[in-house]
């Protein structure tokens, strides 16, 4: 079976491997806006179904979207656009609880599956120095958050209750389930 990746995302590229998965990457051009006031774990979940849908596959190629996002205080935070809004979302988060939401989709042909994984994630308080260093590093610019737990920011989270590759953009443990609803073999099974 032809499995699609809905995504750009190096890091995603690398957990579908990490599963031992083969796959083509396409990338959806969508409108990624999301809903003000809506929920944003519902939100997260749309974007990822807007994306497997936009992806033109065989009906029995299986696609795989997904998007990403950080919560803090209500507040949604997707990935910055200036070095200053990333400073300004590590100040946000600097100190506090926050929530990584990583919606995404799979769908073959006209059957979709759609579940959004949230990891609740603390931070220590931060310097304004570390987070001027940390964003010169050019680190955090791709990141929803502003960061990578996989990176440098690694030394910022003092504490995560969840699934620690869906703060890197991919719920493997639950994204492996849902692929074996689809027929997909894991690890040989």
């Amino acid at each position: 079976m032809e499995i699609i990746l809905a995504s750009q995302s190096p890091r995603r590229k690398e957990l579908l491997e990490l599963m031992g998965l083969s796959f083509t990457i396409k990338v959806a051009n969508i409108d990624e806006t999301m809903t003000p006031g809506a929920d944003p774990a519902e939100e997260v979940g749309r974007v990822s179904r807007l994306k497997a849908m936009a992806i033109h596959a065989d009906e029995d190629a299986l696609v795989i979207a997904a998007d990403t996002i950080v919560v803090c205080q209500g507040k949604i935070l997707g990935k910055p656009h200036s070095k200053q809004e990333a400073e300004d979302m590590l100040t946000l988060l600097s100190g506090r609880d926050h929530q990584v939401m990583t919606g995404y989709t799979v769908r073959k042909g006209d059957r979709l599956l759609t579940h959004t994984e949230v990891s609740h994630i603390h931070f220590r308080p931060l310097a304004p120095a570390e987070i001027r260093a940390y964003v010169e590093t050019g680190e955090p610019m791709d990141k929803a958050g502003a960061y990578g737990i996989q990176g440098k920011a690694a030394l910022f989270v003092s504490r995560l209750e969840g699934d620690y590759y869906n703060v890197m953009g991919l719920p493997i443990c639950t994204l492996g389930q849902s692929l074996r609803s689809f027929g997909v073999r894991i690890l040989g099974v």
